[in-house]
């Protein structure tokens, strides 16, 4: 029996796009009166004609009115939340995660059919991250609903979002269930690294870059490497395990440039081929140079364009790091730069890249392009889920 939530009508014409499964309703798109709806409430979304076309959690503050969990008339309850969250894991476990990969998203938002909530794994601990009121009423259900499927050790929550204040949620870190012994250590294509969900960045490892790192190993033999906002140094264990000479880490953060270390003692790397140093990057590389120092330099740099208001000031900065980053590679050599922000579209960033090698008198030739790793699925109903853009490229300088 399903249960009866308030319904909101769709102009004429507004459903098309739920119709194709585009998860998002926009509150112009409503038809309804919303007085009284509380934030998060459970809603169906109907058609013009009164048909029930989807269900989701309302939002009154945001452009995106609702976030819609099912396509039709559904019951969000425990059953239909561990239903689509062993969905999610079933597919992680297609994609070969479980043994030589034990660090990986399990639950990637919309693209899982769970928007506002991301869940990371690590080993036997789960770290979870909400954006959404909607979803924070379900956390009580989602943290029973994890304990029993997964029998984790600890479950954490790392909900330090800014996007929270616009549902009028604070931040909100700490252990939800279970004990946390660190440190936390995981398995990602058989190298072994160390998260901090409770004081690193996100929820503690960056995971979306597997496919790029196993490119920077597949070409690192024999390079000195620059890894610039290296934080804890994944990208190193990847290069030096491929046969680089040695890998620059370069990070503002001390705390990130110690990860460096002990990922690499993890690995059992050799001390003196990892160099840490801690700097402001955008000073750091527009230092003068007599001429260009590494055979790789990887450039992957936190998201610069975050809304839209942000769009022509960051891709000048994107334009500005990639063209001092790129002078320091010698010839024949590597050149990596990624971009997370969903703002920059890979065509924009591509014709950065060109301009910024033109002004450099140099020719880039990509071998390789890369987005987000598998467990970050690309839902095509939903192209917002793609994100991340990264390009391996040969430096040709012109003589």
């Amino acid at each position: 029996m399903k249960t009866e939530y308030p319904i909101l009508n769709l102009k004429r014409g507004k459903e098309i796009s739920l119709k194709y499964r585009h998860p998002w309703v926009f509150s112009g798109a409503l038809d309804s009166s919303v007085e009284g709806l509380e934030n998060g409430s459970l809603v169906h979304v109907a058609d013009s004609e009164g048909h029930i076309i989807g269900t989701g959690t309302f939002s009154p503050e945001s452009m995106i009115a609702v976030r819609v969990f099912e396509f039709g008339d559904a019951t969000i309850d425990r059953s239909w939340l561990s239903d689509k969250i062993k969905q999610a894991y079933s597919y992680r476990g297609l994609l070969g995660y479980g043994a030589d990969t034990t660090g990986y998203r399990l639950c990637f938002s919309e693209s899982d059919s769970l928007p506002g909530l991301v869940i990371d794994k690590y080993e036997d601990v789960l770290v979870l991250q909400i954006s959404t009121m909607g979803m924070e009423l379900l956390k009580p259900i989602i943290v029973d609903v994890l304990i029993k499927i997964f029998s984790p050790s600890a479950i954490i929550e790392k909900s330090d979002l800014p996007v929270r204040s616009e549902e009028g949620l604070p931040q909100n870190s700490g252990i939800l269930w279970g004990e946390l012994k660190k440190p936390v250590i995981f398995k990602e294509n058989g190298h072994k690294f160390f998260a901090d969900p409770m004081e690193g960045q996100k929820t503690g490892f960056f995971m979306d870059q597997k496919d790029l790192r196993s490119a920077i190993q597949n070409w690192s033999k024999g390079k000195t490497v620059l890894n610039l906002f290296s934080y804890t140094g994944a990208s190193a264990v990847y290069a030096l395990s491929g046969g680089a000479k040695s890998v620059n880490n370069i990070d503002s953060s001390e705390l990130a440039l110690e990860g460096c270390k002990k990922n690499a003692e993890l690995n059992k790397l050799k001390k003196t081929s990892i160099k840490t140093e801690k700097a402001d990057i955008f000073a750091w590389i527009t230092r003068p140079i007599h001429k260009p120092e590494y055979d790789m330099v990887i450039l992957d740099p936190p998201a610069i364009i975050k809304t839209r208001s942000d769009i022509e000031n960051g891709k000048k900065a994107y334009h500005f790091l990639n063209r001092a980053a790129m002078r320091l590679v010698n010839d024949q050599g590597i050149f990596v730069t990624s971009s997370c922000s969903h703002y920059l579209s890979a065509d924009e960033f591509r014709i950065m890249l060109h301009r910024a090698a033109v002004q450099n008198n140099m020719t880039l030739r990509v071998i390789g392009e890369y987005g987000q790793s598998s467990d970050h699925p690309v839902a095509l109903n939903f192209p917002e889920s793609k994100y991340l853009k990264s390009f391996l490229c040969l430096v040709e300088r012109s003589k």
